[in-house]
């Protein structure tokens, strides 16, 4: 199952956070969210369709997550939680950790912000970019 979010850059995502990555449905960001990749998201976890969330929740099953701008195409892999609410109305986090709250989307991914490729970043910063933020289990 697939389901894509729609984003937007913004001139201060730094994507230099070294454990998650995070879009969000708020549109601003200060310097201190270094994990954001995206602002004005279209969804957050609360608005996931059931479905997904119910696969999301099998421990055993492995989460693709990509973002793609411009072009770019960026893809990390981690796993479903059984303790995952899928609540949060505004954020989507995807963890290296196997750390679980409301905005928490799946753990143990292989790659963090950090990772993101520099000249995806760029295009990120620019306010009038549109990304794409893709889960797929």
């Amino acid at each position: 199952m697939r389901f894509d979010v729609g984003f937007c850059g913004h001139p201060n995502i730094l994507s230099t956070h070294k454990k998650t990555i995070e879009i969000t449905r708020e549109a601003a960001l200060t310097p201190r969210g270094d994990c954001i990749v995206g602002v004005g998201a279209e969804s957050a976890c609360a608005d996931l369709p059931d479905e997904l969330k119910d696969r999301l929740r099998d421990p055993g099953r492995p989460v693709r997550i990509a973002i793609s701008v411009g072009g770019l195409r960026f893809e990390a892999e981690g796993a479903g939680h059984e303790g995952l609410t899928l609540t949060h109305t505004s954020d989507i986090v995807v963890r290296k950790s196997r750390f679980v709250c409301p905005r928490t989307l799946a753990v143990g991914l292989d790659k963090a912000s950090d990772d993101v490729p520099r000249d995806m970043v760029r295009l990120l910063r620019d306010p009038g970019a549109r990304g794409v933020f893709s889960i797929e289990t």
